[in-house]
């Protein structure tokens, strides 16, 4: 149902001015009769709308889910003195007190019953018999209003042998085209809503529990709880209000997806890798969030009827994937490849970012079968620096689905680097089998750059060209089975060098000229004769 998205009440209701009536209600200790419960929490409320609250708080933080008494259900009571004097009951002694908890207070109010999306809720299922739950409306401002004191009192363990006390403001005076979505009442004129929903449509939609929209999440696609997948794949996206990180599990695992973060919400794209049916939880939590808490906010049923073999990730892929507003609020800014996956014939890619101040990068490739270990697989990665650009050269060693894993720290900060996010990079191209780059000493300055050879494994007995940017030293030699020193003309180091007889060439700089000290800052090979 459409509804403004301004606020998740259906009136206008300020938190803030409940304050002191809520730690009021909360203290209120009477239990002889409903009568003088209400007179004693009558005292500080004046509109109905506050009637209404201080009665809602009192029963969401004083009477207990009846967990014993919903198995044995002839014991049970639901007359509000009875509920009030031991302090539990079920749905129906939650309903029935607030009821009259109202009527004493000269509210009118309505008892519901009907079917509910609660504990026992199994996604798909459909509604048939008596219903299983009971809530309320209350008459205020001249239109009726939907609550439900029971789970806004708090929420029973999965094996529904222990409850525990969980204030939920989420069903307080809810809008009712986000009640209708666990709640359907058996007289449709209570869903308050124009037209009203079917029971077939309240079965197959979408459950999106209060944590949903607590969260600031507007709307979720599919809105069908069971997806079936086209081509081995299924897709999901959720629309929110503000910055919100995501995570999701598919059969208890994130490694058959591709989560994107967007600005406005996130979307998903899965591949399951066998057929038949599987679970998929969504979770969210806010970016501001202090604690690494990530609520589930919806789920669904996944059938699978054919597996896309291709898009089989590699273990090392890390969600959510590719560049976001998170990645730019780490100083990763206009990245030139937005998309999560970089998909190249030729083997070579390139990356741009500009960068936030005082950001040093570190790049890694990951692949789930190679060969190389994990520094020869680095040295397909080369970094160049302009100003506050950088650009990540990438030449694959092999075909296959690669992880580029990039990690940042603070120039300043000695520290270790920590992980950012990452790409895919996927090659078809078997006949791809790029050298890695010349090997980088620590004197090579950020912002140099080679300019040629890029290859870091030179022919045999070749004449190769030299040509390197850097600046602010005196002198620059390569070093084979002789040495070639290169001259210097517009900012470029140039030179020739001979690879004959030898099986390492070395770049070596002097600093200063009045030293004749020369430090090492690349190395390449030489092909084998």
């Amino acid at each position: 149902y459409p509804w403004d998205k301004s606020s998740l009440k259906s009136m206008p209701v300020d938190l803030q001015q409940f304050e002191k009536l809520d730690a009021y209600a909360l203290k209120v200790n009477v239990k002889n009769s409903v009568e003088e419960l209400v007179t004693a929490l009558l005292k500080q409320a004046r509109t109905d709308l506050e009637k209404v609250r201080a009665i809602w708080m009192w029963i969401c933080h004083h009477i207990e889910y009846d967990v014993v008494g919903y198995h044995n259900k002839s014991q049970l009571s639901s007359k509000p003195i009875d509920v009030l004097q031991t302090g539990k009951s079920i749905c129906e002694g939650y309903a029935e007190l607030f009821e009259q908890m109202c009527s004493i207070a000269g509210i009118q109010c309505m008892k519901l019953s009907g079917y509910s999306k609660g504990y026992r809720y199994k996604m798909g299922q459909t509604f048939t018999g008596d219903s299983d739950h009971a809530w309320n409306a209350v008459y205020l401002d001249g239109r009726w209003h939907l609550l439900d004191s029971t789970w806004g009192s708090g929420a029973v363990d999965d094996s529904f042998t222990k409850f525990t006390f969980r204030y939920n403001e989420f069903y307080f005076l809810t809008h009712p085209a986000l009640f209708i979505n666990n709640h359907f009442p058996d007289n449709s004129n209570w869903q308050l809503l124009k037209p009203t929903l079917t029971l077939k449509d309240f079965e197959n939609n979408m459950l999106h529990n209060s944590n949903f929209y607590t969260l600031g999440l507007l709307t979720a696609e599919p809105q069908t709880a069971v997806i079936r997948t086209v081509n081995g794949k299924a897709s999901v996206s959720v629309d929110c209000r503000s910055a919100t990180l995501f995570k999701f599990e598919l059969k208890g695992t994130d490694e058959h997806g591709l989560m994107t973060l967007k600005k406005h919400g996130m979307k998903l794209d899965i591949y399951p890798q066998k057929t038949g049916s599987h679970k998929l939880q969504i979770f969210a939590k806010p970016s501001k969030a202090s604690e690494d808490v990530y609520n589930c906010v919806l789920e669904y049923v996944v059938e699978c009827e054919s597996v896309d073999k291709a898009m089989r990730f590699p273990k090392g892929l890390h969600q959510p994937v590719g560049p976001s507003w998170f990645t730019e609020r780490q100083g990763f800014l206009r990245p030139s490849h937005p998309d999560p996956v970089i998909h190249t014939n030729d083997g070579r890619c390139s990356l741009t970012f500009t960068l936030g101040k005082d950001i040093s990068v570190f790049a890694l490739l990951h692949c789930d079968n190679s060969s190389l270990t994990e520094d020869k697989r680095r040295q397909h990665i080369m970094q160049i620096h302009r100003g506050n650009q950088i650009e990540l050269k990438i030449h694959l060693p092999h075909a296959g689905n690669f992880v580029l894993k990039i990690y940042a720290k603070k120039k300043s900060d000695p520290g270790n680097y920590d992980y950012v996010f990452n790409y895919l990079i996927t090659c078809l191209n078997t006949e791809v089998k790029w050298p890695a780059f010349p090997q980088v000493y620590s004197k090579w300055a950020e912002d140099y750059e080679i300019l040629e050879p890029l290859s870091g494994l030179l022919p045999a007995n070749r004449n190769v060209q030299f040509k390197l940017k850097m600046h602010g030293i005196a002198k620059v030699l390569v070093r084979a089975d002789d040495t070639h020193p290169l001259t210097q003309s517009r900012g470029c180091w140039e030179g020739t060098c001979n690879t004959s007889g030898c099986g390492e060439v070395f770049v070596m700089v002097q600093e200063n000229a009045n030293h004749s000290f020369y430090s090492h800052v690349l190395k390449y090979e030489v092909e084998s004769q």
